[in-house]
């Protein structure tokens, strides 16, 4: 199972580390190991912690919670809602940058590959971390959602005035595992174009967020995309 040891940033190894050692991680791993013998899964195993990587737990600002990673060719790369670079852009992604654009003015960007929001303390977390290919929310159930449930309940009970961003009613229903006392907690429907239109395109959650940043005294976020 060395291939899916977590290779993750130091101190999220240190707060995680019950979690990896839980039964329900162990019985994961057993089925990540047998769902790779039989199928492509997404992402590649190195970039399945990229989101820790990315963003280092006493670095995080900002929190948002997609469900699952995508599920075509090429497109998932540890970060939710993100894609690589030369990959176009899924709908809601493209929907995130409309609302940007209204938001705060900032162009629609040709590239949707999103390290550059993580590297300043945006925290990209999946529900689910991996997907097996062509088969949207084939990994859902299988213990990801307890690994990440505690992600988040360490996040509100180790650190102080993280913003948490929750889109959608998956996302919204994981409010309950924030302090809202010692956390800010922003919440609007989905940028799915499903959704989108039934209050995420007006929601101001990036310039809000930036706003709450600034009122605690913490560089705002640059949300542009080169």
């Amino acid at each position: 199972m060395a291939h899916i040891r977590p290779q993750m940033e130091g101190r999220w190894l240190e707060v995680l580390r019950d979690e990896f050692t839980s039964d329900s991680f162990t019985s994961l791993k057993e089925f990540l190991v047998e769902e790779k013998k039989a199928y492509t899964i997404y992402p590649p195993g190195p970039e399945m912690f990229a989101a820790f990587n990315a963003t280092p737990f006493n670095k995080v600002k900002i929190v948002i919670l997609g469900q699952d990673p995508y599920h075509g060719p090429g497109q998932a790369h540890g970060l939710c809602f993100s894609v690589p670079p030369g990959v176009p852009k899924p709908p809601s992604l493209l929907n995130i940058f409309k609302e940007i654009n209204d938001d705060l003015g900032i162009p629609v960007p040709d590239n949707g590959n999103l390290t550059k929001w993580a590297r300043q303390g945006v925290f990209l977390l999946n529900a689910t971390l991996t997907v097996r290919a062509n088969q949207a929310g084939s990994h859902q159930t299988k213990g990801w959602e307890t690994f990440t449930d505690a992600v988040i309940r360490e996040l509100s009970d180790k650190r102080e005035n993280i913003i948490f961003i929750l889109w959608g009613n998956y996302a919204g229903a994981k409010k309950s595992l924030i302090d809202t006392d010692k956390h800010h907690v922003l919440m609007a429907a989905h940028p799915s174009p499903l959704s989108a239109s039934k209050g995420f395109f007006g929601c101001k959650h990036f310039s809000g967020a930036n706003g709450i940043l600034q009122d605690l005294g913490l560089r705002q976020i640059d949300w542009s995309i080169e």
